[in-house]
């Protein structure tokens, strides 16, 4: 019997850890051949090169990203091929079971809930008997009739094999992210969230998990995300991975976790600020609201202070970068509050703030209790929502022309600079910048065109020009400064003007020849030469000194000037503010 086990990631470079736990559990009794595909990718194309497999069963990992292109692939292998039995499993068909088995007749089995054991009793049951009513945990058809059978009791993950022995996988170790899970279960209650379901944390044996890791680190795995939904929740069991990743790493990996902040010690982060090399770990932090009525809602138990202080630890050792997570439209939280929350997070200017909506995911409680604030959503994938009693879908919009500029402007890192001073000297908060620009950014039409690095500055640039903001030629200069910094090779078009006619800046030049320490000892070493200069660097005149507001902050308003060597043979800029 051919079995594939396949699904449709949202990129290329994420890989799907559930298909190959399911193919590690049924060996050797069953050789499963894995394909993954991406949403993007043609549904002929998929459907063609499933079909040239020749399979009697295909499984399929679905979820609320691409189970709608997902039935699309179903819908047409059985055109081709009715006789392929299809499959489903994953948190997006394990609710609601009965319905997605009633709207869609080209499914023959769902798969309910874990899926390792379900997955190879029924695979057995296809081989032989066919006595579908002996497989927990599953949906099926019995006479045009669905039938659902009874879930089993959870597995003993310590038992489970590694699904991460497969030769086919070690090409693209490099290249993609590595997903792995040291538990399963979350134990905290959050209403918009399926972890919260299943009751209890149960854990993976400890040394499997590092043998795994190291496995992973010697076949070329550069990105490797834990997927557990609180790392931290055992003190002990974090500062025992923490110490083993940073004593067995290799160079060049980078190892992302899921952590609860207010529940993290100082003393593990001190331990952390202490001997974790720089880039080695990153944070995911779900904050997602600040507003105490609405996380009681949600029965999120937050204390936001001891966040902050988990945050500010974090960020002050230099060492980790961390992702703040926020959510949007949840119970009570109207635009005034959510402008509320944003700020508070913006605070702390995590490395990067994801502004996210809420998704009225398949049985959670939000969901189940959607009439109680009048929600409103979509009724395909990913249900996110379009109002409630307190948000209307006019706030909706505005609060995405924030995540649109918020993404582009502070999340990739193009103008720190820039949008520090914006937000904290010339905007009354940091929401209220981003949803200026975002409301401008939205009536010029530029979310539905594309635009290049340059474009992000002129836009911005113009906006404040038209808005007639004070010190703009302050901001200018710290614009350009931005942009100079983020260049590896010489720009051939910049944004502005050039400033300074050619004898100007050889005058320039000279001085700065026969005083090279006026730059500091790091341009002194680079013994460059007038023609040098002339090709290597950009010069541009300045209304403030920028040195001066580097080291302190505050603007000296003495006009100096910009200095920016790229150097050819390490691909990097050098920055002399003078």
């Amino acid at each position: 019997m051919k079995v594939i086990c396949s699904t449709l990631n949202a990129k290329f470079i994420h890989t799907n850890l559930a298909i190959r736990y399911l193919k590690a559990y049924a060996a050797p009794e069953f050789n499963i051949k894995l394909k993954e595909y991406t949403i993007k990718d043609p549904v002929l194309n998929i459907v063609s090169d499933l079909y040239q497999a020749k399979p009697d069963v295909i499984g399929f990992s679905c979820y609320i990203w691409n189970i709608e292109e997902t039935l699309k692939v179903v819908n047409m292998l059985k055109k081709v091929d009715p006789s392929i039995l299809i499959v489903l499993g994953g948190p997006e068909v394990t609710y609601d079971t009965a319905e997605w088995m009633e709207n869609n007749k080209d499914v023959d089995f769902i798969v309910i809930g874990e899926g390792e054991q379900t997955f190879k009793q029924l695979l057995t049951e296809i081989a032989a008997s066919k006595e579908y009513r002996n497989v927990y945990g599953i949906a099926y058809r019995k006479n045009e009739e669905v039938k659902m059978t009874p879930q089993m009791n959870k597995l003993d993950l310590k038992e489970l094999p590694s699904p991460y022995r497969f030769r086919e996988d070690i090409a693209d170790l490099g290249k993609r992210i590595t997903y792995i899970e040291t538990s399963r279960g979350c134990p905290f209650s959050c209403q918009f969230c399926l972890s919260s379901i299943e009751v209890g944390v149960r854990y993976f044996d400890r040394e499997k998990i590092k043998a795994d890791i190291r496995y992973l680190m010697d076949h070329g795995a550069k990105t490797i995300k834990f997927v557990d939904r609180t790392f931290n929740i055992s003190r002990s069991y974090a500062l025992e991975m923490f110490r083993f990743l940073i004593d067995e790493h290799l160079p060049g990996t980078v190892f992302q976790f899921e952590i609860t902040a207010d529940i993290m010690r100082p003393e593990v982060i001190e331990f952390l600020n202490q001997e974790a090399p720089k880039g080695l770990f990153r944070f995911e932090i779900g904050v997602q609201s600040t507003n105490d009525e609405t996380n009681e809602l949600v029965r999120r138990k937050q204390n936001f202070t001891k966040l902050t202080r988990t945050v500010t630890m974090v960020k002050e050792g230099g060492k980790i970068d961390q992702h703040l997570d926020l959510i949007a439209g949840l119970p009570e939280e109207d635009y005034a509050s959510f402008r509320k929350t944003f700020n508070d997070v913006f605070e702390m200017r995590p490395e990067e703030l994801q502004l996210g909506f809420l998704k009225m995911l398949r049985g959670t409680g939000v969901r189940l209790r959607a009439d109680e604030h009048q929600y409103v959503y979509m009724d395909h994938s990913p249900y996110e929502i379009l109002s409630n009693n307190v948000l209307s879908f006019d706030d909706i919009v505005r609060i995405k022309q924030v995540e649109d500029v918020l993404e582009k402007y502070w999340n990739d890192h193009r103008m720190d600079f820039t949008i520090e001073f914006l937000v904290s000297h010339v905007f009354s908060s940091p929401f209220d910048f981003f949803q200026e620009f975002g409301s401008y950014w939205d009536e010029k039409g530029w979310a539905r065109i594309g635009h290049q690095l340059e474009d992000l500055f002129r836009r911005l640039y113009s906006f404040l020009e038209e808005r007639s903001v004070h010190n703009l030629d302050v901001i200018e200069g710290l614009m350009k400064y931005d942009y100079l910094r983020n260049h590896k090779y010489k720009p051939r078009k910049p944004w502005w003007s050039a400033a300074l006619e050619k004898g100007d800046r050889s005058k320039i030049y000279k001085q700065i020849l026969d005083h090279p320490a006026m730059l500091g000892d790091n341009f002194s070493r680079l013994e460059l030469d007038e023609k040098e200069l002339f090709k290597h660097t950009m010069l541009e005149g300045l209304t403030f000194d920028l040195q001066h507001y580097l080291i302190t902050g505050n603007l000296n308003k003495n006009s100096g000037y910009l200095l920016a060597y790229f150097e050819p043979s390490n691909d990097r800029t050098l920055i002399f503010p003078f």
